[in-house]
């Protein structure tokens, strides 16, 4: 069983706290932590715990697991997983993935028709800032003033303004995530508003982007350096790769190209010791924590972080029809998760003895998908598994709940990111390194050179093909095909894209999601994004 550092050691008096789903209650938390944190940051001894919830908050839905004490009050405590709820987001409009399940407002996200009122989209909002009021709290504690106040210093408070760094990375990691799925008319909170009630007030898609990177940039130096941090917390790479997110993707959130910045960050990552896994299957494994290619995970543990979302949900979702619970470590399946055939037919044959990133499940499947509904149509991807790379299960006596980490950011997404800039014109990087990451990647999934690809074949195309190779199911998808300009028109065409079974162009609005209704009734400071 792995060791993590965040075991769930959490206070009730301290971060047991409640939220409604409006944005006023997501923003403004007062009740039980705002009135014992005086006793509760008075004492150094508890700052690493609550640092823990905030980490936790990604993987898990409450204070005990896996349901029964919710974090977020209104519907389904499982489905209102961070993780879950941003894979689901990122990936069922996409050709990556469709689910069989007939909840309601789930069949709108790979039809590409959902409302203001869709609860995933609700649950996912109401998440982020929750995030985002549990890590503005952290940070107001933690000032130099305050550390002074309660005679925090010397190495704890070195400790301390590490423990600060993270938790503005979190805060800046979330808000990017608002930014990328709900635009920029979103409310805007910091440590500077005082806790009290009020109505926030929403900013914009280059205001936020420009707060984002202000905030990445004033904290590396403050961040454990690359690698040197405790497994699942966060350091320099991380805070470098966020940046290179950001920066990749800025052209669609300001209009601004910043590929040069793209470079320099990749760069700064791929300098700081990184190496590919040499088995690309061991990074979505119980043993996945000893990778040296993660940078940044969502920890997950089979007796510490229980939950019904999360990676729960992706080692159980996919597996269904003909297959065996057990070859993936579970102790059942829920027959929901498979991919269309676009991402199949990338692949050179379905069988992974030629790529081995072709991780399909086809005996008893269709591939193709004539209804959604029914399992048996379209492949499974059998990425996630609750089994390590020696073949033991993992740590849950019952086997429902894994200890696969999620990789957030790794370094095959910092080589593809590289290469895509380059591509697109950033300075200081050059074509042939670009080569050379990408045939470093092939050379991995090919188990030698035959994968490999010259320069003339390093194209825009090739990059996103070779991304849905790579990070298939890794929640970067959506963002990857709306930077492409092939998510939402007729460009592009996958199966069930739109809500048909041969595709079709859906209404370019839907780049981004509408603020959720119920948010739009508590605060009038908000209004709609357009088309919704």
């Amino acid at each position: 069983m792995k060791t993590i550092y965040f075991k769930r050691i959490l206070f009730s008096g301290v971060i047991a706290l409640t939220m409604a789903s409006s944005c006023t209650d997501d923003l403004d938390q007062t009740p039980p932590y705002e009135v014992t944190s005086a006793t509760v940051y008075k004492d150094f001894s508890n700052y690493k715990n609550v640092l823990a919830k905030l980490y936790a908050g990604y993987a898990v839905t409450g204070q005990q697991g896996p349901a029964g004490n919710a974090d977020i009050s209104g519907g389904d405590e499982g489905f209102s997983s961070y993780l879950r709820q941003y894979w689901q987001l990122q990936e069922l409009p996409t050709d990556e993935a469709v689910i069989g399940w007939g909840d309601a407002g789930l069949p709108d996200l790979h039809n590409m028709s959902w409302t203001s009122n869709n609860q995933f989209v609700t649950a996912l909002f109401s998440r982020i800032y929750y995030q985002i009021s549990l890590t503005n709290e952290f940070i107001r504690e933690t000032t130099d003033a305050k550390l002074s106040e309660r005679g925090i210093s010397g190495a704890n408070l070195e400790i301390a303004k590490q423990y600060r760094a993270e938790a503005r990375f979190l805060r800046a990691l979330s808000y990017w995530h608002a930014l990328d799925m709900f635009g920029g008319n979103i409310p805007f909170v910091t440590e500077e508003n005082a806790p009290g009630a009020f109505f926030p007030k929403p900013t914009n898609r280059t205001d936020l982007f420009n707060y984002i990177e202000s905030e990445l940039l004033d904290i590396q130096d403050d961040l454990v350096a690359a690698r040197q941090n405790e497994y699942g917390r966060a350091d320099q790479a991380a805070a470098w790769t966020l940046l290179a997110k950001l920066y990749l993707n800025a052209e669609v959130y300001t209009g601004q190209k910043r590929y040069t910045d793209v470079v320099t960050y990749a760069n700064k990552v791929i300098n700081a010791g990184y190496n590919l896994e040499p088995e690309y299957s061991h990074l979505f494994l119980t043993d996945n924590n000893t990778s040296n290619e993660i940078i940044f995970p969502i920890v997950f543990d089979g007796l510490r972080t229980q939950t019904y979302g999360g990676m729960t949900f992706l080692t159980h979702a996919p597996v269904g029809g003909s297959m065996k619970p057990a070859d993936f470590g579970i102790e059942g399946g829920w027959a929901g998760l498979r991919t269309t055939k676009a991402i199949v037919n990338l692949f050179p044959d379905v069988t992974g003895d030629t790529d081995e990133r072709a991780l399909f499940y086809t005996n008893g499947q269709d591939l193709e998908i004539d209804e959604i509904g029914p399992f048996t149509e379209g492949y499974p991807i059998t990425k996630y598994k609750n089994i390590s790379s020696t073949g033991q299960p993992g740590s849950s006596p019952t086997k429902a709940f894994p200890d696969t980490d999620f990789p957030m950011f790794r370094l095959a997404d910092v080589y593809l990111m590289y290469a895509e800039a380059v591509l697109r014109g950033g300075s200081g990087g050059d074509i042939a390194t670009a080569v050379t990451y990408i045939n470093d990647l092939r050379e991995r999934a090919y188990d030698g050179p035959s994968g490999d690809i010259a320069a003339n074949a390093l194209t825009l195309d090739f990059i996103l093909n070779e991304r849905a190779r790579e990070l298939n199911w890794e929640a970067q998808r959506r963002t990857d095909l709306i930077r492409f300009g092939k998510f939402t028109g007729n460009e592009y065409l996958w199966p069930w894209k739109g809500g048909t079974k041969e595709g079709t162009a859906v209404e370019s609005f839907r780049s981004i999601y509408p603020i959720p209704s119920v948010d739009l009734v508590a605060n009038p400071n908000l209004t709609q994004n357009q088309g919704y």
